[in-house]
């Protein structure tokens, strides 16, 4: 294994966060990793908010149906993609990922909430003041981890193939 197998295999799902703050070079590293992500034509549709103040993280955890935890995190991320762009929801999955794995490199734990084609993506889009050219593509809860909840993952040999696919 490398650092960076390392760092992906390491990252899991946190909807439970300490108070503490993240530190701020963690916080710039991760949004310049989320904009160094591939982007089709190079368009880079994106533009990423951080959010720290609990009544706002408050307003888009009561907004969010999977996202209650929110209100909880020390910061959220809210990743805003280019409605014109015809890739811009590949693209911005794509920052957020990067925007994840930088995070967990600093050892800030984090959850991706959906956004896209979400109903509270509008009204989050305006509560955050986000000209209307841009959409809602994700929210990540991000902090130092209260509890760390291992999920199982599917056997290799279930998920995967080589050249073509055979029935087992």
């Amino acid at each position: 294994m490398n650092v960076v197998t390392t760092v992906i295999k390491s990252r899991h799902s946190v909807r439970k966060f300490k108070p503490d703050s993240v530190d701020e070079l963690a916080i710039r590293d991760a949004i310049e990793c989320a904009a160094l992500a591939p982007t089709a034509r190079n368009v880079q549709p994106w533009l990423f908010g951080v959010i720290k103040e609990k009544q706002v993280l408050e307003k888009i955890a009561e907004l969010a149906d999977n996202g209650r935890f929110i209100a909880d995190c020390t910061l959220c991320f809210a990743v805003f993609g280019e409605k014109k762009e015809t890739y811009y929801l590949e693209d911005c999955c794509a920052a957020t990922e990067n925007l994840i794995l930088a995070l967990q490199a600093y050892g800030v734990s984090s959850c991706w909430v959906a956004g896209d084609k979400k109903d509270y993506a509008e009204p989050v889009r305006i509560l955050l003041n986000v000209p209307d050219k841009y959409t809602l593509v994700s929210l990540v809860a991000a902090g130092t981890p209260a509890e760390i909840t291992i999920a199982p993952k599917k056997v290799q040999k279930k998920i995967q193939f080589f050249e073509t696919y055979e029935k087992e």
